[in-house]
């Protein structure tokens, strides 16, 4: 077992350097261990602690200090290492140090673009009709060019024919980008594709070892979260392991895995309407434990070409947190028709299984009325079963990935709805809230702290201008009122009225 916890843990930690690496690298020459081990330093004391102390739980300073002291130390070192740029003229001094970075990532590990020549130019105004963008001013600038100009059709209808112009004059050459500009004007970027008539080695590699990780990461969490089943059924604390003992958890782990799987696969298949490329479901497996008990972190996919437009992000962006709801309903509702009603205690709550309180959510407070009925009473809190367990799970889940922040799928909905540079204000917005509720409730501390560890403002799609249509508004918005009621605690009225 100890080996196979070293494996899950070198894992997890592999993961996180590959997380930072990725983020910043392009960014700033500061070594990324140096990064890593600064963004990992909350992790490390708050482990020590439980080390030391055991269940004694984290001081208020010591949970919150290093928290702080490294996001700070962290933010300074990527803007120390940062290299000198020169300042861009006209549209894109408009952009924001924050839009300029989303840019960025959208340019990320690109090859070289070579200088354009006077051929190449006349080439580029050939791409550009007047009568859907008069082209006025081309501008290379580092590894990109700045097309401005004057919008003359709808946006749909100008990104279409300039970038298969583009395509047409100069092949797979450039990626073609439309973003707004801070003064309210449109402009276009060339910048050079990565993918442009070529098939590393890696590529080949990666289309037959990617399916094999995703694979084994998919097996190990099934045997951590059969584990986790395992000793949230058992009522001792030493378990006797033996196979009866570990299909006790089978119920367990396949409710939360097919919550979290049905989940990406909905971010997957969207992504596979619009011909985004995209790794399969990476699961990740945690050994449980006291402090831990789940058996995972959760799952992920990574995209791996850029999103074409708006609607597009909108829809991959909303396909995992609607799938994953609508499965997560029944394997709720069975799991609380199976848990048991106890007296409510001070120290119950909404992450407290063994004394769940349901009126911490709204949406959780008439689910479980519908699950037990009149076995219920406001003075009840619940024992849940482990299949109930996974069924919350999904609901936090669900409630955390629809947080409009950055790249978080709430994130990709707001800002495919209002824009980016509105969705990055939402954000802000949303964080600086979850921070104030978490003084109210200890429960969304840790929310708070994940969300200020995420970049605010999420990255562009080639066609960033193009809105989107009323059905997908809407929808937008049943989201976001879909966030509300399950984090919002149920009102005394309704509690009267269930209860």
């Amino acid at each position: 077992m100890i080996w196979f916890i070293l494996l899950i843990l070198g894992t997890l930690t592999y993961l996180s350097y590959f997380i930072v690496q990725r983020s910043v690298a392009h960014i700033t020459k500061t070594p990324i261990w140096i990064l890593w081990l600064v963004m990992m330093t909350p992790a490390f004391v708050w482990t020590a602690w439980v080390m030391i102390h055991g269940e004694e739980p984290i001081p208020l300073l010591l949970l919150v200090g290093p928290f702080v002291v490294s996001s700070v130390l962290y933010w300074f070192l990527v803007q120390w290492g940062r290299p000198a740029q020169p300042s861009l003229p006209s549209e894109s001094q408009a952009h924001s140090p924050e839009k300029q970075d989303a840019l960025n990532a959208v340019i990320e590990k690109r090859p070289a673009l070579h200088p354009i020549n006077k051929e190449d130019e006349a080439n580029i105004h050939n791409c550009f009709p007047w009568t859907v963008y008069w082209l006025q001013d081309i501008k290379p600038e580092r590894q990109i060019v700045i097309c401005r100009g004057q919008l003359r059709a709808s946006p749909e209808v100008a990104y279409n024919t300039v970038r298969d112009n583009i395509e047409a004059h100069f092949g797979d050459r450039f990626l073609v980008v439309f973003q707004e500009g801070l003064n309210g004007k449109p402009f276009f970027v060339l910048v050079p594709n990565p993918r442009a008539k070529t098939t590393t080695n890696s590529t080949v590699t990666d289309h037959y070892f990617r399916p094999g990780i995703a694979l084994g990461l998919l097996v190990a969490t099934l045997i951590t979260t059969t584990f986790a089943g395992a000793m949230m059924m058992s009522a001792e604390q030493e378990i006797a392991w033996n196979v009866s003992t570990l299909l006790t958890g089978i119920p367990y782990a396949l409710a939360l895995m097919t919550v979290l799987g049905i989940h990406e696969l909905g971010h997957y298949l969207a992504a596979c309407h619009y011909r985004i490329r995209a790794t399969l479901p990476y699961f990740i497996p945690v050994p449980p434990a006291t402090i831990f008990p789940f058996g995972t972190f959760g799952a992920f996919i990574q995209l791996r070409s850029p999103i074409p437009n708006r609607k597009a992000l909108f829809d991959v962006g909303i396909a995992g947190p609607l799938t994953g709801f609508i499965i997560t309903i029944p394997i709720l509702l069975w799991g609380l028709a199976h848990s048991t009603p106890t007296p409510i205690m001070e120290e119950s709550g909404i992450l407290n299984f063994e004394s769940f309180r349901p009126t911490a959510s709204l949406l959780l407070a008439i689910l479980s009325k519908l699950a037990l009925g009149s076995e219920l009473t406001a003075t009840s809190a619940i024992k849940l079963h482990p299949v109930a367990i996974a069924g919350c799970l999904g609901m936090i889940i669900t409630a955390l990935n629809l947080m409009p922040v950055g790249q978080l799928d709430g994130g990709h909905i707001v800002h495919a709805m209002f824009g980016q540079r509105t969705g990055a204000v939402i954000g802000q917005f949303c964080r600086l809230l979850v921070l104030a509720l978490s003084f109210a409730q200890k429960e969304f501390l840790l929310w708070a702290i994940l969300l200020f560890f995420m970049p605010v403002v999420d990255e562009p799609a080639l066609n960033d201008v193009s809105e989107l249509d009323n059905g997908r508004d809407f929808l937008g918005l049943l989201a976001l009122c879909l966030l509300v009621v399950i984090i919002l605690p149920a009102p005394q009225a309704i509690t009267q009225m269930l209860f």
